[in-house]
């Protein structure tokens, strides 16, 4: 019985296109190109003389120094030194046996020296030119063709020697400052985009205090007139019937607020509409007189000149007050609470504070917290501070000496001499 052969491994390649060569491949190709180029201008160059002057020497030693340097450059990619010493060894002996010193006899040692500043720093690159300057020009001196100029024997060498050391290192130099441009701009990307996933969860945080204090409210305000209304349902109509009145007060602006706080979560094509005001210390006092309806009588006093505040501590101040007011609804046993602003030149004091219960209880337990620093109610003291420092302010909390619990947010007010 004989069976299938393996199916093959299935191919990468896009159907209809061949694999393209690698970079390797590119690079071997580009040597057996230059090989023999470089071949046939380093050999005419060994038979080339002064005008008048038969060669002073044979031509084969030429053509094996020629082949031995072009052969050599076949290591510059991984062994740049190895091949500039090999091929200025060449070039010294061929200045040795009397050849004139041209630019064919010496293009392999100029591409060498071109592939040794490409790869490596410039010290090593000049390092080597200068040695071989030297070298060639002493050799010349001593040894080169009779009648040769002296100019041509110090000047051409050292012409041919530190030409292409400047253009492999002034490749190199710009390969590095591009480099360095793509990685700036790799970063600056990678920054803008860890700037922007910052600057949403600072958003959603905000969202969040916000929903939290906005429903936190008018939940706790509503929760207390429907139990009421309840209460006196039966036995007081009338009470029950304004309450219900209240109670639909509480919720339309709950859905006001609430409307406002996710404004900017808008649906597109609705950007042009222009969203409810943001709520402020201008509404404090109807804040206040909203907290009447749960029984909670608030009293409102300032000291100081009132100065306007910027727009986002105009809220936090709102929202600090509206969730102090609403702690002290839901846990203080008290039906009194104070609310105090106390402008200074750079700052804003707001108090609020509420007193300890006829039986001398202690209402900080109902104000969320025990210890005044770690929220035991939920994220409602977290949230006061946070907004408190998003703005530059500080917020402290805890029992009052006379019983009672306070909260205090200092928040910064702008120079008047700057406006």
């Amino acid at each position: 019985m004989t069976t299938a052969p393996p199916n093959p491994p299935p191919s990468t390649t896009p159907l209809g296109s061949a694999p393209g060569p690698g970079p390797h491949t590119v690079r071997r190709a580009a040597d057996a190109a230059l090989v023999p180029a470089l071949f046939a201008c380093s050999f005419p160059g060994s038979l080339l003389t002064l005008p008048g002057q038969g060669p002073g020497a044979p031509w084969w030693p030429g053509m094996l120094l020629a082949a031995a340097s072009c052969l050599a450059l076949l290591g510059r990619h991984t062994r740049p030194r190895t091949t500039v010493a090999v091929t200025l060894v060449c070039a010294i002996a061929a200045c040795a046996l009397g050849y004139l010193l041209t630019a064919l006899l010496l293009a392999p040692t100029m591409v060498a020296l071109y592939s040794l500043a490409m790869r490596t720093n410039r010290g090593t690159a000049n390092s080597f030119t200068l040695s071989g300057v030297v070298a060639l020009v002493v050799t010349g001196l001593v040894s080169g063709p009779d009648g040769e100029p002296l100019v041509l024997k110090l000047l051409g060498p050292t012409a041919w020697l530190l030409l292409p050391t400047s253009l492999g290192t002034v490749t190199r130099l710009r390969g590095a400052y591009l480099e360095a441009v793509r990685a700036r701009a790799e970063h600056a990307e990678r920054t803008r985009d860890e700037e922007a996933r910052r600057r949403v969860t600072e958003e959603r945080m905000r969202i969040a205090r916000d929903l939290h204090d906005v429903v936190a409210h008018h939940l706790v305000l509503a929760n207390l007139q429907a139990t009421a209304v309840g209460r006196f349902v039966r036995t007081r109509p009338d009470e029950a019937e304004r309450l219900l009145a209240e109670l639909s007060g509480t919720t339309t602006s709950a859905v006001r607020e609430l409307k406002a706080t996710v404004g900017l979560l808008r649906a597109e094509g609705e950007e042009d509409k222009v969203p409810d005001p943001t709520p402020g210390l201008a509404r404090l006092p109807e804040l206040a007189a909203s907290f009447a309806h749960a029984g909670l009588k608030v009293t409102v006093t300032g000291e100081g000149e009132p100065r306007p505040l910027p727009a986002g501590a105009d809220l936090t101040a709102y929202r600090i007050v509206q969730e102090a007011l609403t702690n002290v609804t839901k846990h203080a046993p008290t039906r009194t609470a104070d609310v105090h602003l106390a402008y200074t030149s750079k700052r804003l004091r707001l108090t609020i504070s509420n007193d300890s219960d006829s039986s001398g209880s202690d209402s900080s337990s109902g104000s969320g917290s025990g210890s005044g620093d770690t929220p035991r109610g939920g994220y409602g003291l977290l949230g006061m501070r946070e907004r408190a420092h998003s703005v530059g302010g500080r917020l402290s909390v805890g029992p009052r000496p006379d019983g009672g619990f306070e909260v205090v947010a200092d928040l910064p007010l702008p120079d008047p001499h700057k406006i």
